[in-house]
């Protein structure tokens, strides 16, 4: 035990979260900063985040990508959640090695060529850009990660179990509902969690896929902070990062007292 806690691996993980998170605690620092100078301290103030509400642009972009980022994860869950099903119960069928690859190549394919590929669909079927293709282009590329994360628990799942709820008269369909799915539900929800993240953070794929009256927010900041970062910068980020935290905390509570009820059953 000592040895796991020598001064070597202090020093590293030390280092290491300083250098991921230094950045994030500076940028939530100052965004409570009196000063309009972003790096020079002038006081403690929340005038920023009041002008980042009155800020109609800023606010019609975070609208866009909250909208974009609940349906895209919710379409991904579910697409995810079945191609998982059928990884892993039907390892038998013809193509499964190609559905299998197709599944996560978003995962390792570079997103300035998902991105240009799925332009290139919308263009070619007639689709006009704006929030409805974000939203598929979102749903495309988060997919695959909900389907790599249910598929994990998946493969450790016991089917003796959705076999006696069938041997009772359940069917295969309600089977899965009321037997399958409460056991794996930790798993899906983290895969809900995964692609709503995914969705709030990209810049790329959205870039390619926006039309006139579809910005999404990272695209807004993106394009202010070429002109200069500005404090309503730093506090609609802190919103973000906030909003991420808490999903991230609430997720792992529920994990956590789910196992607990698992434990003491």
């Amino acid at each position: 035990m000592a040895g796991s806690w020598s001064r070597f691996n202090i020093i590293s993980l030390t280092l290491g979260f300083a250098f991921l998170y230094i950045p994030i605690v500076l940028l939530v620092i100052y965004s409570f900063n009196e000063s309009r100078l972003v790096t020079v301290w002038g006081g403690f103030s929340f005038k920023w985040y009041g002008a980042m509400l009155n800020n109609s642009a800023l606010m019609s972009a975070a609208w866009v990508t909250a909208r974009v980022a609940l349906i895209s994860a919710t379409l991904a869950t579910i697409l995810g959640t079945m191609a998982a099903v059928a990884l892993t119960r039907y390892s038998q069928f013809r193509g499964r090695l190609l559905f299998s690859g197709m599944a996560v190549a978003p995962l390792v394919m570079p997103e300035v060529i998902t991105g240009l590929s799925l332009l290139l669909l919308f263009v070619a079927v007639g689709l006009d850009r704006g929030f409805t293709t974000i939203m598929l282009a979102h749903t495309t590329f988060a997919m695959c990660y909900v389907a790599v994360v249910v598929q994990s628990r998946l493969v450790t799942f016991d089917r003796s179990l959705e076999e006696a709820a069938m041997d009772l008269g359940a069917t295969p369909a309600r089977a899965f509902f009321q037997v399958t799915l409460p056991v794996i539900a930790p798993a899906v929800i983290a895969g809900w969690m995964l692609a709503f993240t995914l969705s709030l953070d990209d810049l790329v794929i959205a870039s390619f896929t926006s039309g006139p009256g579809a910005t999404t927010l990272p695209m807004k900041i993106y394009s202010q902070v070429r002109l200069g970062v500005t404090p309503e910068i730093n506090a609609i980020s802190t919103v973000l990062i906030g909003i991420v935290t808490v999903g991230v905390l609430a997720a792992s509570l529920f994990n956590k007292r789910r196992a607990l009820r698992e434990r003491q059953g």
